[in-house]
């Protein structure tokens, strides 16, 4: 077979240091079924094999990728292991006994792969993924501040998050031209928050998607019955609000807005 080892697929960048491989498996503290997400050529897969604590499947819809992985890494790696596209998995079906998920996120669907698990946030106990900065960034970010957004409200509702190290563009094949990051979230007690969950989350994809708005012109466009009600929320801007003032904002517009 051809040497896979410095394809670039589905717009990936290999990481080619091994020390900070290792970091990153070791950052995983979950003991159980553990699914890693976008394998590529094994990198972060030959350090999680050898844990004896972890049952690993991975998920990986590249055809070479697959090809290269039950070859090199066969004693472990079989049909059986390998899931398919991660964001076409029920989860909670695949694993009723939860999954912890990891993985070298492919960039260019890191969110969608972030929300993907918030569908499934009662399943899957702790993340731990490499992804752009950027990203690490705002899903790590405090309230009050530019970084603070969607993913930031609605992971830290359900998840502990933690920034752990950085990854510089020299430690990959080719060498990406941003910044990466390594963060750990884990599943936090709170069961379920004291709101309606969909409305909230509308609320805040509406309000962080036109942030520069005050909270009362977007609800307001959503509502327009609530255009002269006044709420302590109404004048601020969505980074302003953290995630106990978006449960108690939405419980404001449920009761307030006319329509269900």
């Amino acid at each position: 077979m051809k040497d896979l080892r410095a394809k670039k697929s589905l717009g990936q960048h290999f990481l080619n240091n091994l020390d900070i491989t290792q970091n990153i498996a070791n950052a995983l503290k979950y003991n159980g079924n553990v699914l890693e997400v976008g394998p590529g050529m094994g990198v972060l897969t030959q350090f999680l094999i050898p844990r004896k604590d972890i049952k690993l499947k991975v998920a990986e819809i590249d055809f070479d990728s697959i090809a290269y992985l039950k070859i090199r890494y066969r004693e472990a790696i079989t049909d059986e292991t390998i899931m398919g596209d991660f964001l076409q998995l029920n989860l909670t079906e695949l694993y009723p006994d939860k999954v912890a998920v990891i993985g070298n996120f492919p960039y260019n669907i890191s969110s969608q792969i972030f929300f993907h698990i918030l569908d499934h946030k009662d399943t899957v106990p702790e993340i731990v993924g490499m992804v752009q900065k950027e990203v690490a960034k705002r899903i790590t970010a405090d309230p009050v501040g530019k970084e603070f957004g969607i993913m930031s409200v609605l992971l830290q509702a359900y998840y502990n998050v933690e920034y752990l190290f950085e990854v510089g563009p020299e430690n990959f094949t080719p060498p990406p031209k941003v910044q990466s990051a390594v963060i750990r979230l884990t599943r936090n007690n709170v069961m379920g928050l004291d709101c309606d969950e969909k409305l909230m989350k509308r609320v805040v994809k509406a309000t962080f998607n036109c942030r520069r708005k005050t909270i009362r012109n977007t609800v307001s466009a959503m509502y327009p019955e609530l255009r002269d009600v006044e709420c302590k929320y109404f004048p601020l801007r969505p980074e302003r609000l953290d995630v106990a003032d978006f449960v108690e904002l939405t419980n404001f517009i449920a009761e307030h807005r006319n329509n269900p």
